[in-house]
């Protein structure tokens, strides 16, 4: 039992400073313009110079260009890709074939029926994550995912996520990570203490 986690919306110093203390094993960047939380390159550079070496970073994008995308992790600023968009299997195989060596990409799904955790499980993308939507903050039905153990591969659980229902949400269905944003935050902006409380809710279930 146990999970790894991933903190999403990083976009101030103090977030990363938060990050640092806090040690997650990921740290997202949102590169998708309609969001709050959007960053652009510059600043995610900036950001990933604070944050230390051993967490890796994340960048979530919505439909955005293969060029976009091979750009940002060319920069040095991610080495995984999040898409969080209506991107086809065959969008995702030709980005594989062009984004650098090693880099890692992850597929979210909006999950509503037995359907979608299907498509989810047939994906080529190297982690699959099951959501609810675009950061809403709220919980898919869970009851989809039974104990987790019917899913073929494993899966990042995100959507409504919160530092005090982490450690249950593992119990359940044994995700591989979590992923949270909007449940470690307070009016909008990242709380250090929410994120600390998240990160050991995950270590304690190691």
């Amino acid at each position: 039992m146990g999970a790894l986690i991933k903190i999403c919306g990083i976009r101030r110093n103090e977030d990363a400073d938060y990050i640092n203390e806090a040690k997650p094993d990921y740290a997202g960047f949102i590169f998708w313009d309609k969001s709050f939380r959007y960053v652009d390159l510059e600043t995610a550079l900036r950001l990933r110079a604070k944050i230390d070496p051993c967490i890796k970073t994340v960048a979530v994008f919505v439909d955005e260009s293969r060029e976009r995308i091979i750009e940002t992790v060319k920069s040095g600023a991610v080495s995984v890709v999040q898409l969080h968009g209506s991107e086809d299997e065959i969008y995702i195989r030709k980005l594989k074939e062009e984004l650098p060596d090693n880099t890692k990409i992850w597929k979210a799904y909006k999950v509503r029926n037995a359907e979608d955790i299907a498509a989810a499980e047939a994906s080529a993308a190297d982690e699959i994550l099951l959501d609810n939507g675009y950061g809403t903050g709220e919980c898919f039905d869970h009851r989809l995912l039974g104990d987790g153990s019917g899913l073929g591969r494993r899966f990042i659980l995100a959507g409504g996520m919160r530092p005090d229902n982490i450690a249950e949400a593992i119990k359940k269905f044994s995700p591989y990570m979590i992923d949270i944003s909007s449940g470690v935050e307070t009016d909008k902006y990242k709380d250090k203490d929410k994120i600390r409380r998240a990160v050991d809710a995950c270590r304690s279930c190691r």
